[in-house]
């Protein structure tokens, strides 16, 4: 598997880190006070699919750690 770009990696793990989870929290804590529909299961849903991006970007980081300690050997 290719890893990911910088940009892509960068992008995915602010959106990992920070945007989903706060995106869940606001979710939960509205739902709680306007009686928003599924207020269970939005916030889990975001929560699997932040573990599976996370799962992701470890790939994707062992795979570049990989490449560059190669890349050292090389040299």
């Amino acid at each position: 598997m290719k890893p990911l770009s910088n940009r892509t990696y960068d992008i995915l793990k602010y959106l990992t880190i920070i945007v989903l989870p706060a995106i869940g929290a606001l979710y939960s804590g509205l739902s709680q006070i306007w009686q928003l529909p599924y207020a269970a299961e939005i916030p889990a849903t975001i929560t699997v699919i932040c573990t599976f991006l996370g799962a992701i970007l470890c790939i994707s980081t062992a795979q570049y750690n990989k490449a560059e300690e190669e890349t050292m050997t090389d040299e």
